[in-house]
């Protein structure tokens, strides 16, 4: 304590009532603050929620986009393969037909090779069905002939190759199968 002229300062000292009446007013003032405090915690933990949600809702938006380019650009590169069939039909046409040229057949079967290669890197795969079974979602039957050389339901000629791309079918082969 701060000594003045030698005696002591005089301590300030509050009536018993004025103490009380001081605590009790700030309690009653944190007794007011409370609501208040606590509407303010709802709406935050309100907006923390909201802003969760948006940020899953954007990353379900970001995922779901992708996946859309990705089977859109699946679809785009089967329709373009589809597009090109019929020239590679028409190569193994003119590699199969008869030409005194070899030069010009041999021409053709590397033009027919590289095309087939190109296919393979794209995922694109030839079916595969003379002498196998015939199976509908892979074979589309536009000839039945009566052959006791083969057992029923085989494939016996292909007359039209089909292709898949990865486990969609791009063209079904049509064929002739045994009955």
């Amino acid at each position: 304590m701060p000594e003045l002229n030698g005696q002591p300062e005089p301590e300030e000292v509050l009536p018993a009532g004025d103490a009380q009446d001081s605590e009790n007013a700030q309690e009653r003032e944190s007794a007011q603050d409370a609501p208040a405090a606590n509407a303010l915690e709802d709406e935050l933990a309100a907006l923390k929620d909201k802003h969760l949600r948006l940020l899953a809702e954007y990353d379900n938006f970001r995922k779901r986009s992708q996946r859309e380019r990705e089977a859109l650009f699946g679809e785009i590169k089967a329709d373009t393969v589809k597009k090109l069939l019929p020239v590679l039909d028409n190569l193994e046409r003119a590699c199969a037909a008869p030409c005194t040229d070899t030069a010009y057949a041999q021409g053709v079967e590397m033009t027919l090779k590289q095309c087939l290669e190109l296919l393979a890197g794209l995922g694109v795969k030839p079916i595969n069905a003379e002498g196998g079974q015939f199976d509908p979602n892979l074979h589309n039957a536009v000839m039945h002939v009566e052959d006791a050389e083969f057992p029923e339901s085989t494939v016996v000629q292909v007359l039209q190759r089909g292709y898949t791309i990865g486990d969609k079918v791009l063209r079904h082969a049509m064929v002739k199968v045994a009955n």
